[in-house]
């Protein structure tokens, strides 16, 4: 008997059904009230709150990132959050012009209270459904909201300074050489690799990028003007609750301006929402590097003489839990 292939539903259709579910999905979740999740303030205070928690002197022009806002709606969500006592600026340690967000007592408390409201909102939802279900609506409504971060990511949406500067989820094309090329050339002023370690770093990237996009993994770029200069991706194994971070580097001109802790904070919410753990390689010596690992949870647990990147170091491996299970 010949098989006959059932036609696919019009494109139409679903991006029709899609927008009607994506808006009772944000009436359902409240987005269209005043203010949202059990506190005084609206959808974009809330998310500010949780972003800032989330990542810990991270920066306006970053947050801005995040929450896809611009430079003057950004501040004037900052001032506001200021003036309600949940948000303190601090110099920056790096540099003095810029600051620094930080949750003050009340905001940390705040944030402990929405978290508590989402998860409870979450977990009474997902009563209604079956495990096998639930599985499949995190892996779907995953896969929408990657779709939509990577589509964003490559319009042509400039930072407020207009330097051409985009956080972009997912494969670029020239990534990997720009990825590699910050390792390899780091590497090798500082540690004394060569072509051993930037072949590796490349073939294993590659072999990664193609995965993409899966549901357990990610990959999220800084892109200057065309150029990615820094990355950080989670990868995973079928099936496991264990998250892998790699491939983590920062430009040195970037140094010191919060992008390494935006990135942090992507991958954390990531891994939080899906895995029970999360681990990393890592050199001993790479004390900024630690001192970054360590603010968002992750802690030493091994460290042994190693040569498996061509070149004999030591070997430091940390894990990281989260400090609340996800949502049954």
């Amino acid at each position: 008997m010949d098989s006959i292939e059932v036609p696919a539903q019009p494109r139409e259709q679903t991006v029709r059904e899609l927008r009607e579910a994506s808006r009772k999905l944000v009436r359902e979740l409240g987005f269209m009230r005043n203010t949202v999740a059990d506190s005084d303030l609206a959808p974009s205070g809330v998310h500010a709150i949780l972003e800032i928690g989330a990542a810990p002197g991270i920066q306006a022009r970053d947050l801005a990132n995040l929450l896809r806002l611009d430079k003057s709606s950004t501040s004037r969500q900052v001032t506001r959050l200021e003036s309600a006592g949940l948000i303190e600026r601090r110099a920056s340690s790096g540099d003095g012009r810029s600051s620094e967000l930080y949750l003050t007592k009340a905001g940390q408390q705040l944030r402990r209270r929405i978290d508590t409201f989402a998860s409870g909102q979450v977990s009474s939802a997902l009563r209604r459904l079956t495990p096998a279900e639930q599985q499949a609506l995190v892996a779907s409504l995953s896969l929408y909201a990657g779709a939509l971060a990577g589509d964003n990511g490559r319009k042509a949406r400039q930072d407020p300074a207009g330097t051409g500067t985009r956080m972009v989820e997912g494969y670029v094309p020239g990534c990997i050489g720009d990825i590699a090329g910050l390792h390899a050339r780091f590497y090798s002023q500082h540690w004394g690799f060569g072509v051993f370690f930037e072949r590796r770093v490349a073939t294993e990237l590659a072999s990664f990028a193609q995965s993409l996009p899966d549901e357990g993994k990610a990959l999220w770029l800084w892109v200057e003007n065309g150029r990615c200069l820094a990355s950080l991706a989670i990868d995973s194994e079928p099936g496991q609750r264990l998250a892998h971070l790699r491939w983590f580097i920062v430009d040195e001109s970037l140094r010191g301006t919060g992008v390494g802790r935006v990135l942090m904070s992507r991958a954390m919410r990531f891994v939080d929402e899906r895995f029970d753990e999360t681990y990393l390689w890592t050199f001993k010596g790479l004390e900024a590097a630690r001192h970054l690992y360590e603010s968002f949870g992750f802690e030493l647990t091994h460290e042994a003489e190693g040569a498996q990147w061509g070149h004999t170091v030591t070997e430091q491996q940390f894990r990281r839990r989260p400090k609340s299970p996800p949502p049954a």
